[in-house]
């Protein structure tokens, strides 16, 4: 068992989690990230509701070019053999320097479900969204200006298979540790009661 996993079943602060994480190196960090199921994802966004509140520069850093990626690399709790419930989140700032940020999924089920496009934006002045989390993924929108080179064509998620994925599904997020966040998925206002976590890239 991670020393993660028992810090979440002894329901420790968010404080001394986070300490746990931060001095972990990228690669243990994705190691104990990897073994948590889906309750203690559960556990692990409940107890991130005491940590401080997401912004937007916690996905793209302060300096960051626009149109420029910044992976973070996710493990979800859908019932999933181990190799599919791997993929990343790709986040990046748009030309036109309006607080939000432009986003899809990566990973081995994109060809088949599509690249689940959705723009980032902070849950400020939503009272019931903003006790779910600071920023929101929404998938309820998409990318509507340029994105980055190499990115896959932007497509609605009413569009083919993603549509029973991602349309009309909002993911709410809150931050962890320096480098990791974890978000709670939502069809509409309802929660679906599954997680995952985000850990930013190395070379963000």
């Amino acid at each position: 068992m991670s020393e993660l996993v028992q810090l979440l079943r002894q329901n420790a602060p968010i404080a001394r989690i986070a300490e746990h994480l931060d001095g972990l190196t990228h690669e243990e960090r994705r190691s104990a990230l990897s073994t948590t199921t889906r309750a203690e994802q559960r556990a692990l966004y409940a107890a991130a509701s005491q940590a401080p509140p997401l912004t937007l520069d916690f996905f793209v850093p302060d300096g960051t070019p626009r149109r420029v990626a910044v992976h973070h690399e996710g493990r979800n709790s859908l019932p999933l053999p181990s190799t599919f419930r791997s993929f990343e989140k790709r986040f990046a700032l748009p030309e036109d320097g309006s607080a939000r940020l432009f986003g899809y999924n990566e990973g081995l089920t994109r060809p088949w479900i599509g690249p689940g496009f959705f723009v980032a934006v902070p849950t400020a002045g939503n009272p019931a969204w903003q006790e779910r989390g600071a920023i929101v993924i929404d998938y309820f929108q998409v990318p509507d200006g340029p994105v980055p080179d190499g990115w896959p064509r932007v497509v609605p998620n009413s569009k083919g298979l993603q549509f029973f994925v991602y349309n009309g599904t909002r993911d709410f997020m809150r931050r962890v540790s320096k480098d990791v966040s974890i978000g709670a998925a939502f069809k509409g206002e309802r929660s679906l009661d599954h997680y995952f976590t985000l850990c930013r890239s190395p070379s963000a």
